[in-house]
């Protein structure tokens, strides 16, 4: 904030020659008069005495130049006590120097020679002016211009003569060009050359930046030149600053060049409320230091440096709280004493508060963070808003959830920590002045992501950045040029993730990767367009062209359509995979295989450590599974071209895939049935079979793993598609076969056998050339022509015989 210094500084300057002056004065004029009175006048002291026009002058010199010059109207002296008075005295002194050009003039003055003192009776005015070229001028000229000239007015001055001392306990009044101000009770030491101002010190400064400079008790030294206040206040309209003790620092001029508060320093500032603003009172910015050092440039009364040391504290009131800590402060002004640089040292920590929304029914999403560093540098833009922070040496951003004062909180002990090489903050513009909008870390920026009783979960990057919300506090964190994510859990349950760029939001602790990622869940790796992974349920979503592949896979004898140890491979549009290790849901055009195996469905849920999937699909878009049936040896009899058995003919073992789709499928590895709901459809190579659900049982691993067709002579290698065993289907059934047709309620298909046995309804078949038959049980087989009816008493065997005309 722009500090009126320079205006301090000239008024106490000033201050200090017009009382000092003031002093010397009484001093020079007090044994002036006692010896010309009593006659002992110029012989011994060079005082030098002429008639005037309007009573006597007298005047000193050093042989050279006037040192001062005393003017009175009248002089009396009582020879009973010897006392003297002067009446209408004017005194001038130009200094040793000829540089100064001070008058002291009041109606009464009075002497006693038996105490030495010279006391002024009623009220003494005094001018103080600078006259830098008086040794260029003549001897006692008036100079040619006065400069800002300061006015005192005081009444009953006393000064002695023995101990150079001058006194007053009445009030001292003092006004210039740019100030005015009073004090009660003055105490001049001539030994010391020290001037105190015994209590009430109040200045008022005028202009655009009217201020008040009050305190309780001044000390003015000549050797060093300076002024200590005691308990200084400055007061202005749009702040205020205090400490315990305030001391001003003066150049052999009197211009002031350093001051320094020592002791509770404290500053506020009072922004001016903006229009239609009442109910969102403006921030106010408080300052505390053990000390504050002000260094004035040699020109225009400016200041140039400001450093506060000793537990330096800054806090920014408001709706978005923001404070900062460190042990030194350096403030570098330019211009028209504006703040350009701050540099906070020595352990700088910046802390921003999200927005307190009190509101019934709304709370606020952002997150309360914490920078800390060696070092923290800022850039100011005129109006002391800041533009720009950069950290140096190993710095931190804390980011922990906003919660309200009343509310306990969910996420308790739950923080994410970010370091970076260093850091660079930008400010927002606008109507929010001084409030952060994004820090930037670089390089290997890093993310650490913490709550109680889980592992750290840290993700690294080139580079960072934390985005803070309009509410204040941080709304998300990115990370670029290279991501790499770990949850830290055991090896079998850990997640891994690498993408391009990674961008976190806290509120909802989701952590998005973007370009090319890549996420490693155990020893599930899926692939996907973005990426998002939950830190809180570790749940993680993956979308477009998904690509998993769970590999370390053991195989299961016991097991039939995904037992093999080779990998399990699925694609689909979307995948979310649960907390729970290995569980899994895909969806859109979803394909789960494992060498052979395919189950198609427009959505899969896979879980890898039972070896199970729960398929849903639709009338239009079905899930569909495709399983083999093995064809059976027929070693003793084959079909000559003639259509007749050949006996001791045998024929190589075949297999024929079986195609089923169903709008549901239920599949457990370990049980080795496939369980179908819903608009099922079985088709073969010469058969299909419908039905509202079907359970599908199939061969162990154990037995098709070494047979001749499979190609696998050894365990583990590569499996072919799941072999058929039995099926079992319930309700509405109907099959269909090139030349005849068949419909129940249930039906049980033995694929060692290839037969149909179909029951309920009661059952019927239709053959295109024997006609209908219909029985309490119908048994017939896949390739040949054979049909095996049986009845019962409720339901007779009944055959109808087509005849061809």
């Amino acid at each position: 904030m722009p500090l009126p210094i320079y205006r301090l500084r000239r008024l106490l300057g000033l201050t200090a020659v017009v009382l000092t002056a003031m002093v010397l004065g009484m001093y020079f004029y007090a044994r002036m008069r006692v010896r010309d009175v009593r006659k002992e006048v110029p012989g011994k002291l060079g005082y030098e005495i002429s008639k005037t026009a309007h009573g006597f002058r007298i005047s000193k010199s050093d042989g050279k130049r006037t040192l001062f010059t005393v003017e009175a109207g009248e002089v009396k002296e009582f020879k009973l006590n010897d006392r003297a008075e002067l009446h209408n005295v004017n005194i001038i002194l130009y200094g040793r120097d000829s540089s100064r050009y001070d008058q002291v003039y009041g109606d009464d003055f009075a002497y006693d020679p038996r105490t030495g003192e010279v006391t002024a009776q009623g009220d003494v005015q005094i001018d103080l002016a600078g006259n830098p070229s008086g040794l260029q001028s003549a001897d006692q000229s008036v100079p040619k211009e006065l400069k800002n000239p300061i006015h005192l007015k005081t009444r009953d001055l006393v000064f002695n003569r023995d101990t150079g001392n001058a006194t007053t306990d009445a009030k001292v009044e003092f006004s210039t060009p740019q100030a005015s101000g009073w004090a009660v009770g003055v105490k001049y030491a001539g030994k010391s050359n020290t001037l105190t101002l015994v209590s009430q010190i109040h200045i008022a400064l005028s202009g655009a930046r009217a201020a008040v400079i009050e305190a309780e008790r001044g000390v003015m030294t000549g050797d060093p030149r300076e002024i200590v206040l005691a308990r200084a206040h400055l007061d202005r309209e749009r702040g205020r600053v205090d400490a315990d003790q305030a001391v001003f620092y003066l150049d052999s001029d009197n211009s002031l060049q350093r001051v320094v508060a020592m002791g509770n320093v404290t500053a506020q500032t009072r922004p001016a409320a903006e229009k239609g603003s009442a109910a969102d009172p403006p921030a106010e910015t408080r300052v505390r230091a053990h000390q504050a050092d002000f260094l004035l440039s040699d020109r225009q009364n400016l200041l140039r440096t400001a450093t506060l040391t000793g537990n330096v504290h800054i806090e920014q009131s408001g709706p978005e709280p923001i404070a900062g800590d460190a042990g030194r402060v350096v403030l570098d002004f330019g211009g028209r004493n504006e703040v350009k640089k701050v540099h906070a040292l020595d352990g700088a920590r910046l802390v921003q508060k999200a927005e307190e929304t009190k509101k019934a029914g709304t709370s606020s999403t952002a997150q309360d963070f914490e920078l800390t560093a060696p070092q923290i540098d800022f850039t100011v833009r005129p109006g002391n808003i800041l533009e720009r922070a950069m950290t140096q040496g190993d710095a931190r951003i804390t980011i922990t959830p906003a919660q309200e004062p009343a509310a306990p909180s969910t996420q308790t002990g739950q923080k994410t920590v970010v370091t970076a090489g260093s850091f660079e903050g930008i400010f927002a513009a606008g109507k929010r002045k001084n409030h952060l909008s994004s820090i930037h870390g670089f390089p290997n920026a890093r993310v650490v992501y913490s709550s109680p009783g889980v592992p750290d979960r840290v993700s690294e990057s080139g580079a960072g950045a934390v985005v803070c919300g309009p509410d204040g506090g941080v709304v998300a964190v990115d990370q670029g040029n290279g991501v790499h994510y770990d949850d830290g859990l055991p090896p079998d349950k850990r997640t891994q993730a690498w993408a391009s760029i990674a961008h976190y939001t806290p509120a909802d602790q989701m952590l998005k990767l973007i370009g090319t990622p890549s996420v490693q869940i155990g020893s599930m790796l899926t692939r996907a367009n973005t990426i998002r992974i939950n830190r809180a349920t570790g749940e993680a979503v993956a979308e477009g062209d998904v690509k998993t592949t769970y590999s370390d896979v053991k195989e299961q004898p016991n097991g039939a359509l995904l037992a093999s140890a080779s990998p399990i491979h699925v694609t689909a549009q979307r995948m979310t995979s649960q907390k729970t290790p290995g569980v899994a849901l895909y969806s859109g055009k979803a394909r789960l295989w494992q060498d052979a195996n395919v189950i198609e469905a427009p959505s899969i849920l896979f879980d890898r450590d039972r070896r199970s999937v729960t398929a849903h699909g639709t009338a239009s878009d079905p899930v569909q599974t495709i399983l083999v049936q093995a064809e059976k040896a027929q070693a003793d009899k084959n079909k000559t071209s003639t259509g007749k058995n050949v006996p001791g003919t045998p024929t190589p073992a075949a297999s024929s895939p079986i195609a089923i789709t169903a709008n549901q499928l239920a599949y457990a590895d370990s049980e080795r049935r496939a369980h179908y709901e819903t608009g099922v459809l079985a088709k073969g190579a010469d058969f299909s079979a419908s039905a509202k659900t079907m359970d599908v049982y199939l061969v162990p691993r154990s037995q098709t793993a070494s047979q001749p067709q499979n190609r696998q002579p050894v365990m583990g290698s590569f499996s072919g598609p799941g072999q058929l065993d039995r099926m079992v289907a319930l309700g509405d059934v109907v099959i269909q076969q090139p030349n005849r047709r068949a419909e129940g309620q249930k039906l049980v298909y033995t694929a060692s056998e290839d037969k149909f046995v179909l029951t309920g309804g009661p059952p019927s078949i239709f053959d295109a050339e024997r006609g209908k038959i219909t029985g309490g049980s119908l048994t017939f087989f896949r390739r040949d022509d054979r049909v095996l009816v049986e009845g019962e008493a409720s339901s007779p065997v009944v055959t109808q015989t087509r005849v061809a005309h």
